[in-house]
């Protein structure tokens, strides 16, 4: 089975000091089932490939594990064990391997060059063969919503139906860290299949390689009982503690200040001014059916559902907790049903390809985009702007110059807790001017509130259209 790497970032061989893997030498790791190979096929500054291959002892394979015979497998009983697919498939081998050999950069470490840790890289990875139980469409399921762009080729077909092994191939801007992460969870995923027994420590492995990403995956009940081996009560244990990270205190954009905190008091009608803008900008663009993303307990969805000419309102936050909210603040269960019909409210998170987020005339995200951390907000933009993609976008966040104006928010401290950043009006301009060569967007900018002769308003607004 094989695992390639590859990276254009200059220079690309910096994918060697990542993997503390030196270009230039052929490396062989003892594994419990065979041995594991790396060695770069390619290494130049502008193109560098880190590929790294099983070789897997079918004798070593065999001992102590019970019949390999499983649903769908052309030999089962006695034989199972010495004649399967085990030997030369990607599966849980393959993780074990990541995780020895890659270990590392599966932890989020290097000596060597710690600034490239939390950068984000141009990357692709080619893994196969795979056996996909279920079908391509599992893959699509499970790497898409992460940004990847997913390519698969048949290897073998059964029976001359379906094929049942594929090579894969992802690419995304990610780091290595995450992309080493998501192939540990998921190779076993699609496999279905594990080679040891599976305790109650790969809950914790689970959580560990699934920080980040997993707790909002649209997948995660799916990739959770798979990874599990279907064993139901560590499934559950499992999915329990997802539901408590759900559950746990979150800042939500309409959420009042904590007062606790060093965070400024805004005018008490700047945040219904700032619904009232978006409302009006999404009237002039001529939207009927809009997405609300980041939706918090509802506000700006009342407003929607206010005005008939939004024939489809959509709210999505990635709070339960806060979607259970706004159900209620909205009275959902009491509306009329054509009022009824018309909204729709589904957790989701924006670093993610959401296929539900398609087909939208308009997304507004109202104070969202500052909760977003900064290496997570490529994949922020690829979702709104790339995946979702409608055909306007209204984004508003806080002025970080007007903040000289609120006692208390001297030396660098933002409005609120939770934000993981705060834009002057230069750097929100940049930004929106970035935004709109990558995506094909044209831009327009103003402000929200009453502006500071000096510093300009407290809120920025940036409307985002194509066509």
């Amino acid at each position: 089975m094989l695992l390639t790497i590859t990276t254009t970032h200059r220079p690309a061989t910096d994918l060697g000091y990542l993997l503390a893997k030196h270009p230039d030498r052929m490396q062989t790791f003892s594994l419990g089932f065979g041995e594991a190979h790396v060695l770069y096929p390619e290494a130049t500054e502008v193109r560098c490939t880190a590929a790294l291959i099983l070789d897997l002892d079918p004798v070593m394979l065999v001992r102590g594990r019970p019949a390999a015979g499983r649903d769908g497998d052309s030999v089962a009983g006695p034989l199972a064990n010495y004649v399967n697919d085990r030997p030369y498939v990607a599966s849980s081998f393959l993780s074990v391997a990541i995780a020895k050999v890659f270990g590392s950069a599966l932890g989020g470490r290097t000596t060597a060059r710690p600034d490239l840790v939390t950068a984000a890289l141009p990357l692709s990875t080619t893994v196969g063969p795979v056996r996909v139980r279920g079908g391509i469409g599992v893959v699509l399921r499970l790497f898409e919503p992460l940004g990847y762009t997913v390519t698969a080729e048949p290897v073998t077909n059964a029976d001359g139906g379906a094929p049942v092994l594929w090579m894969l191939s992802l690419a995304a801007e990610v780091r290595l860290q995450v992309l080493l992460s998501h192939l540990y969870v998921l190779i076993p995923v699609l496999d279905d299949d594990k080679h040891y027994w599976v305790s109650a420590d790969e809950i914790d492995k689970l959580l560990r390689h699934g920080e980040g990403w997993l707790a909002g995956h649209l997948e995660r009940e799916f990739i959770t009982r798979r990874y599990l081996r279907r064993g139901p009560r560590l499934a559950r244990e499992a999915l329990e503690r997802f539901v408590a990270l759900d559950a746990a205190p979150e800042v939500s954009p309409d959420a009042e200040p904590d007062t606790a905190s060093p965070v400024a008091d805004e005018p008490a009608s700047l945040n219904d001014l700032r619904h009232h803008t978006v409302l009006q900008a999404l009237r002039d663009a001529g939207a009927t059916t809009v997405l609300d993303l980041g939706c918090g307990e509802g506000k700006l969805l009342r407003l929607l559902l206010a005005d008939p000419r939004f024939t489809r309102v959509t709210g999505g936050d990635v709070s339960m907790q806060t979607l259970s909210t706004a159900s209620e603040r909205l009275n959902l269960d009491r509306l009329p049903d054509r009022q009824r019909e018309r909204l729709t409210l589904f957790q989701t998170a924006l670093t993610y390809r959401d296929r539900r987020l398609e087909g939208y005339d308009a997304a507004a995200l109202v104070e969202v985009v500052e909760h977003v951390d900064l290496d997570r907000l490529p994949a922020f933009e690829r979702s709104v702007f790339a995946y979702a993609r409608p055909k306007t976008v209204i984004v508003t966040t806080p002025n970080r110059d007007w903040n000289a104006t609120i006692p208390g928010l001297s030396g660098g401290k933002l409005r609120h807790r939770d934000h993981r950043f705060e834009w002057s009006r230069e750097e929100f301009a940049a930004w929106t001017s970035r935004i709109g060569e990558a995506f094909g967007y044209r831009v327009a900018l103003q402000g929200i509130g009453d502006p500071d002769p000096a510093l300009g308003c407290p809120t920025q607004m940036a409307a985002f259209t194509c066509d």
